[in-house]
Formats: structure tokens, C-alpha cells, sequence
């Protein structure tokens, strides 16, 4: 059974399927493995073995999704020992095409990171180097996937939150066009920007996840589902396809990342592909108004953690004003109340059009610059984080550091595209992700180049024991 560690999901699927292996078999050796979990990438294992574990190896969840009779906290002490009366529709999806539930994944508070340390139940570890970040908020579930706890994961993408991870930690993680999954048991940030997405060992298992993930939900009325069928990639050239690159130039890009990027350029290239840079002139304003968007959608939707209906109340309190004040005071954490109080602010009268209406005009722009850009290239191409995983602590003190590591993402989900980020290679021994992103519902495409770039690069994950 050690052999399946170094399988995918895809193939550890076609085993089940042939009888050479039981689905309890298999759930059963990935919960051994998520038990022994030592980087803090879980913070709930499934303890007994499904009646029907089903037709998919497991999958890890991101807290942020609801599941029913399970501790579902999204990260967050205010939510702590919070159990769910009903299952999220896109884990009830991966349940019915035969994936069970393996556990609960660690993550920044109600998704608000990008390292996974503000995490209420404490940091995760990447394990290329435990004395750094996994990425973040979806950093417990790269985590997992990346050290061989989970042979595939969920997480959540609201400005870059599974590709960053995903980049950092060496794995591959995708973010779906806005709508092609459902939001509906997905604990909400900014009801907006979120999107469920998976993070896999390589693009075929993606490309799995997201044929069970997709479909239009009538409990989410922004869900589409996507108009075609996924199809397993297959690509091995790029003949014919244009590729536009951005970002390479962009001050704050660190010299190792930029060299193994290009490098991936001159892959493309070799494939077949042309490539040429692109400007996205609204693009360099992305984190701006993303750090106005989101706090201000999220101001919105954690306004219902008052300490009246669920999660936690605090005992210090007079009267009704007291409880909802030390409430949330004592229950949230500092990074999540910061996001509030920028949100509350920027949506309070006066206040409304100068700094929201302002950040949604910049919004339309990008997403302008995008449709401009796809009439040009078939897909945008830029590295997925400016650095390399950073230490835990480095970045703590200075949100605005932080906030920068999402500089490559953030434009997509604003644009409400989809994007895919696949590692291309190392720098100071770390991974480097090269991110793909084309226009709605052009995710068989993007995973389709994205499958011929592996094949080409080879990349070799983290040895696991």
C-alpha cells in the first residue's frame, strides 16, 4: 500500500476501478497518512473508514467548507466547535462522484492570508522548509497535498489563495472562472471574488477534481456550472498557441523567480507556442483595489458573528451592545478585524463612492485589459508569487508586505477569470509557480497548455517519507 504515495489521484482512481485495490484500502492508508500530520496542515481527520468510500481516492477540505456533523471553523476561534447541519454543495459533488471526506484543512482566518498564519488554531509548515510559509489561506491544504497527507485537496481562491499556496509549496492549483462552482456551504469572505478550486500533485488530477466540482447549483444563484464538459488534458505540443507575458519586469520580483520563468518561457517556445509580453495597464492597481473590494464584502458577511446565533459568545458583557462588541473583539483575529474595520470604513456615508465605487471602476478596468489582452494572445502568462515561500514571521509586522504576495493573482479573480498555477521549477532550492490564465470558461484549454508545459519541465515534488 506504501505504493500509493507516489501515485496520483488519477491512477489511484483506475486502480480502484480495476479491482486491484478497494476503496476502503485506499481512504484507509491516506487517513493513516493525514493522521501523522506534523506541519499543523489538519485540524480534523476522519476517524472511521465510509460504508462506501467510493470511486476517488479521498479529499482534504479547506475549513472553510461546511460539512455536515463536522467541526467546520473556517480558521477561526469564533467559530470554534461549530458543526455544520448540511455539507457544501461543491464537497457534496466530489462525495457523489466517489470522494470521500478525509479531513479538515487548516487556513487564514475566514480565508484572510497569504501565508497561513493567522490561522486561530496556529501556522502551518511547508515541508520543503518547515521554518517557512506554506502560502496562504488555502496553506494547510497545499501543505497536505505537497508532503503526501492527501493525495488531493480543496481550497478556496478569493485573490490568489489557492495559486499562491499552490506555488509555494510545489504543487498545482486551480482557480476556476467566478460561477463555474458553487459558493453555496462555502463560509463566505467576499462573496464576489470566492471560488472553490482544487490543489493537486499535477494538472490530469485537476482537470479530475473539476469535472466532479462544476455544475450550477439552484441554492447559489451566481453558480453557472461551465458550458462544456472538462476533458482530461492531453496536449503534448503548444503548435499555434500564443502566449502573452506579464509581470517579468515588475519591481519587487526576486531575480531567481524571474530567471526560472523566462526559462519557461523559452519552453513554450520550444513546444511550439509564441510568445510576445503583453501590457495590462489597470492590472499594477489590482492589490489597491482588492484591498478595498474584498475588506468591504467581508465587513458585510462577518457581521452575522455577533455571539446571538452560533460560534462563540463572550462572557464579559452588561448588555446587548457589550456582547456583540467583546464578542467579536475576543473572537476574531487581529488580521480579520484590520479587514473589517478597512471594509466598515470604506462602505460608511461619505465614504461609499470615493473609495468602493472607485475600486469597482478599477475593477471593470482590469477586466477591460484582460478582454483586450485575449484579443491579442490565446492565454496571459506571469509568475504566480513574486518570491519564493518566505519565513514564518518575515512579513508578520508589515500587512502590506504580506498583502504584495498576491501581486500576480489578485488580477484574476477580479476579472472573474479562470488561471492555473503548475511549478516550474526551483529557486534557492524553493518552487516556483508559473501561472496560466485565458478567458471565462476556458479552463480545458488552460489545462491543456498547462499539461504539455509539465510533461515538458518534469518538475519533481518534495521527497515524503
Amino acid at each position: 500500500m506504501s505504493d500509493l504515495l507516489g501515485l496520483t489521484a488519477a491512477t489511484q482512481a483506475e486502480l480502484i476501478a480495476s479491482g486491484e485495490v478497494s476503496g476502503a484500502e485506499v481512504f484507509e492508508f491516506w487517513r493513516g497518512r493525514a493522521a501523522e500530520d506534523d506541519l499543523g496542515a489538519y485540524l480534523w481527520v476522519e476517524e472511521e473508514t465510509p460504508a462506501d468510500p467510493g470511486r476517488l481516492p479521498p479529499v482534504a477540505v479547506k475549513d472553510l467548507f461546511c460539512v455536515e456533523g463536522v467541526p467546520s471553523s473556517a480558521g477561526s476561534r469564533i467559530l470554534e466547535g461549530y458543526l455544520p447541519v448540511y455539507t457544501a454543495t461543491s464537497v457534496r459533488n466530489l462525495q457523489e462522484a466517489g470522494a470521500a471526506v478525509l479531513g479538515k484543512t487548516n487556513q487564514d482566518e475566514f480565508a484572510m492570508g497569504s501565508s497561513n498564519e493567522n490561522s486561530g488554531f496556529g501556522p502551518v509548515q511547508n515541508p520543503w522548509d518547515r521554518g517557512r510559509v506554506p502560502g496562504g489561506s488555502s496553506g494547510g491544504s497545499a501543505a497536505a497535498v505537497a508532503a503526501g497527507t492527501a493525495p488531493w485537496a480543496i481550497g478556496t481562491d478569493t485573490g490568489g489563495s489557492i495559486r499562491q499556496p499552490a506555488s509555494l509549496c510545489g504543487i498545482v492549483g486551480l482557480k476556476p472562472t467566478y460561477g463555474a462552482v458553487s459558493r453555496y456551504g462555502m463560509i463566505a469572505f467576499a462573496s464576489s471574488l470566492d471560488q472553490c478550486g482544487p490543489l493537486t500533485r499535477d494538472v490530469t488530477d485537476a482537470a479530475l477534481m473539476l469535472r466532479a466540482l462544476e455544475g450550477r447549483d439552484p441554492c447559489d444563484s451566481t453558480s453557472l456550472g461551465l458550458p462544456e464538459a472538462v476533458t482530461l488534458p492531453s496536449a503534448e505540443r503548444l503548435d499555434g498557441l500564443r502566449f502573452g507575458a506579464w509581470g517579468l519586469a515588475e519591481e519587487g520580483l526576486d531575480p531567481g523567480v524571474a530567471e526560472v520563468c523566462r526559462r519557461t518561457l523559452d519552453r513554450i517556445e520550444e513546444l511550439g507556442g509564441g510568445v510576445q509580453e503583453i501590457e495590462l495597464p489597470s492590472a499594477g492597481h489590482g492589490i489597491s483595489a482588492y484591498y478595498v473590494v474584498a475588506p468591504a464584502e467581508a465587513s458585510a458577511n462577518l457581521a452575522r458573528y455577533d455571539g446571538v446565533r452560533y460560534g462563540y459568545r463572550s462572557p464579559h458583557y452588561d448588555d446587548l451592545l457589550g456582547m456583540y462588541e467583546n464578542t467579536r473583539a475576543e473572537g476574531f483575529g487581529e488580521e480579520v478585524k484590520r479587514r473589517i474595520m478597512i471594509g466598515t470604513y470604506a462602505l460608511s456615508s461619505g465614504y461609499y463612492e470615493a473609495y468602493y465605487g472607485t475600486a469597482q471602476k478599477v475593477r471593470s478596468k482590469i477586466a477591460q485589459d484582460f478582454a483586450a489582452a485575449f484579443e491579442q494572445v490565446d492565454f496571459v502568462v506571469t509568475p504566480t508569487s513574486p518570491t519564493v515561500a518566505f519565513e514564518l514571521g518575515e512579513r508578520t509586522a508589515d500587512p502590506l508586505a504580506m498583502y504584495l504576495s498576491d501581486y500576480f493573482t489578485v488580477p484574476m479573480p477580479l476579472a472573474g477569470i479562470p488561471a492555473v498555477s503548475i511549478p516550474c521549477g526551483l529557486s534557492e532550492g524553493l518552487p516556483v509557480g508559473f501561472q496560466i490564465a485565458g478567458p471565462a470558461f476556458s479552463e480545458s484549454r488552460i489545462l491543456d497548455a498547462a499539461y504539455a508545459l509539465e510533461r515538458t519541465i518534469g518538475f519533481e515534488g518534495v521527497p515524503v517519507p
